[in-house]
């Protein structure tokens, strides 16, 4: 597993809601060459004695080394086994074809528990569990509607963390024009990190009187630019490159690898610009790019999954929904570091209290979806 560990991260806190809509979550990957089976992880060995508990991950397309969104899960399968000695194993998809084989493949080894990542895992992850009512499941952005009593869906309000990035990122700007794009348009998964990009921008400019323009989303009419997968980095180049040619300077893009590309835009065009990490901190996580990495919005998928884990090993009821906020500290945004100078105190005041606004609920991204 190649990932940089950070330190330890207590687990958020619970919210437990009755129902989610139709299925759809409330808020959101180059994969190695070969078959999911050969794919297996290789994992250190546990700090702790271990356990008669097996907890598997299928990961969704983008590689399990996709310094975001798959990997971050593992990181809380390998937290979990750290602190509890349960043995966990992870199956990667290369494709969409992948989702049932592999969940089949862990209901034959007999896991105890299934972590599924990623809002497309949502139909094969609801047959496997209806097939298999005796093993339990997680998955990573999807909750079901009626709820399945051996699944546990884990979402998040990732548009919390993104409105206080975009209002940072709008006080960065220097042309007033910033621009975000996507990998597959599947909803809040990847949306919802536009939405509060967009939100932040225009919560910024209400509070400033000043007039910034997004590209690539409106969180209004749903439409905006999409590489079409999870994990062209020259795709997510190519609409980047186009991004600061309408003078963007600052670019964020939602769905892993695709990502990287807005790097790669800026550093091919020597342009003086940022771009914005997504789910970890890609300071950390992607240093080939930390000098124009201005901030990451944070959906902290590792506590999640650690916090799902742990209530399996111990026979806890299945949560239907496991929703991780800014309160609980399950989302939020990294911090400036190279370009923590360049943030002012005044604009640090500001988003503490915006910070706190949220939480409050007397700001809500979806009244700022619309400009001033």
């Amino acid at each position: 597993m190649r990932y940089s560990r950070l330190a330890a991260l207590a687990a958020a806190a619970a919210l437990l809601v009755t129902a989610c809509g139709g299925g759809t979550p409330a808020p959101s990957t180059a994969a190695p060459t070969g078959t999911p089976a050969a794919s297996e992880a290789a994992v250190a060995s546990p700090t702790v004695a271990p356990i008669a508990y097996k907890a598997c991950m299928v990961s969704d397309t983008g590689g399990i080394d996709d310094h975001a969104f798959n990997e971050n899960a593992w990181k809380g399968m390998t937290d979990a086994q750290a602190k509890t000695g349960v043995q966990v194993k992870f199956l990667e998809s290369n494709s969409e074809s992948d989702y049932a084989k592999n969940i089949n493949q862990f209901i034959s080894e007999k896991c105890d528990m299934i972590v599924t990542v990623g809002f497309l895992l949502g139909d094969a992850t609801k047959a496997a569990a209806a097939a298999n009512p005796n093993t339990r499941f997680a998955i990573v952005d999807y909750a079901y509607t009626p709820a399945i009593p051996n699944v546990e869906g884990l979402v998040y309000t990732t548009a919390e963390g993104a409105m206080l990035a975009g209002y940072a990122s709008a006080s960065w700007s220097k042309t007033h024009t910033m621009g975000t794009f996507g990998g597959i348009n599947i909803g809040g998964p990847v949306t919802d990190f536009m939405d509060g990009f967009v939100a932040g921008a225009h919560y910024y400019d209400k509070q400033k009187g000043t007039k910034t323009t997004v590209l690539g989303w409106d969180p209004v009419k749903k439409t905006g630019s999409f590489t079409g997968d999870f994990s062209s980095i020259d795709n997510g180049k190519t609409l980047s490159l186009g991004f600061l040619d309408e003078n963007a300077d600052v670019i964020m893009g939602v769905g892993g690898p695709i990502g990287q590309g807005a790097f790669a835009a800026i550093q091919e065009r020597s342009a003086t610009a940022v771009g914005l990490g997504v789910d970890v901190d890609w300071y950390i996580s992607v240093p080939q790019y930390k000098s124009l990495i201005l901030t990451s919005v944070l959906k902290k998928i590792d506590v999640s999954v650690e916090a799902a884990v742990e209530r399996g090993i111990a026979g806890t009821a299945p949560q239907a929904v496991f929703v991780s906020t800014l309160a609980n500290g399950g989302v939020g945004y990294a911090p400036f570091h190279d370009y923590d100078s360049q943030i002012t105190a005044d604009t640090k005041t500001e988003l503490d209290a915006l910070q706190q606004a949220i939480i409050a609920g007397t700001v809500k991204p979806s009244d700022y979806f619309a400009a001033p």
